[in-house]
């Protein structure tokens, strides 16, 4: 142990992620500006095809796979490889859609059955709009999850995104430029967001959380059955600001089309004092994601390390 952790190994193994950082960073760069010269139709189908004709040898497939296993043990090694599949198939198309954000979203709410986009729930956004004080949005990382605040601004509804950036600074730089759209406005969540989303919220705007991830901080919720660790940033908010919170998901069609679904506001479990309970609410919110997950399981990304724990026993139950 102790040559390992060696200075120069340390600054040798540095070296050596940055190198792979920066190379898979000019590979992801130069796929995008590939697809940026192809109509956008064109280009997120060659994307989907080439992401499942590579995904089972695709870094973080390993990862993908336990993670499909543990959440679904019924499921046969066949199974869990389609599923493999068409996971990095949606998640091909989400990249090559980063530079056609603008473009694919042609919502037109006087004809709301045309275009590549339709809407559940266009009285929720109406109703959000015209609310005095703030409101939160929360969802996961599904479908097209990027759409959606470009979709609230479709009603005119001003949505701050908070997302976490690539852990890959050259890849965050890149996709960062590549998301080209005028609408929705992002927060990286780093230090200082959540003080730079409660500053929003003090002004009476609307936000938006990805709530499936894991949280090193953060409460122990069950998810699929298992521990996890879950990002209680959200029940926070709405205690301190006493405000209304709704689920929103994308999902996405046959045809290269999605549907932006706004669901009614919930009500977050209380503790004995009345106040907002975090951790019980923390476990609602990703028992909704959960359910959203096993509806369509192939448009969830199973690359992040969710589960660090083993099953959650009777006892943990409980508690």
């Amino acid at each position: 142990m102790s040559f390992i952790r060696h200075p120069w190994v340390e600054r040798s193994y540095l070296r050596i992620k940055t190198a792979k950082d920066w190379l898979i960073a000019k590979l992801i760069g130069l796929l995008l500006y590939g697809l940026k010269k192809l109509p956008p139709e064109r280009s997120t189908d060659l994307a989907e095809r080439l992401f499942r004709r590579l995904a089972l040898w695709l870094p973080r497939t390993g990862l993908a796979r336990r993670n499909m296993s543990r959440a679904f043990p019924e499921k046969s090694r066949d199974e869990i490889n389609l599923l493999l599949r068409d996971m990095w198939g949606n998640f091909g198309r989400a990249l090559a859609e980063y530079v056609f954000l603008d473009e694919l979203f042609d919502f037109d709410p006087d004809k709301p059955n045309e275009g590549r986009v339709e809407f559940s729930g266009r009285e929720l956004f109406l109703k959000i709009r015209e609310t005095d004080g703030p409101v939160i949005l929360f969802t996961a990382h599904t479908g097209n999850w990027e759409l959606l605040p470009i979709g609230a601004a479709t009603f005119d509804l001003n949505v701050t995104a908070l997302f976490r950036p690539p852990n890959n600074r050259f890849l965050a730089k890149k996709v960062l430029k590549a998301r080209r759209t005028a609408m929705g406005h992002l927060v990286p969540s780093r230090a200082g967001a959540a003080w730079a989303l409660a500053d929003i919220m003090e002004k009476g705007g609307t936000v938006g959380l990805l709530v499936d991830q894991h949280f090193t901080r953060g409460p122990m919720i069950e998810f699929f059955g298992q521990k996890a660790r879950a990002n209680p940033l959200l029940p926070k908010l709405a205690r301190q600001f006493d405000c209304p919170v709704y689920p929103a998901r994308c999902i996405r069609l046959p045809g290269g089309r999605f549907r932006i679904e706004l669901c009614d506001e919930i009500t977050l479990p209380k503790n004995e004092k009345g106040a907002i309970d975090i951790a019980a609410s923390t476990q609602m919110l990703n028992s909704i994601v959960e359910n959203w997950v096993r509806e369509y399981p192939a448009q969830w990304l199973w690359l992040h390390n969710r589960w660090r724990g083993g099953k959650i026993s009777d006892e943990d139950r409980r508690k």
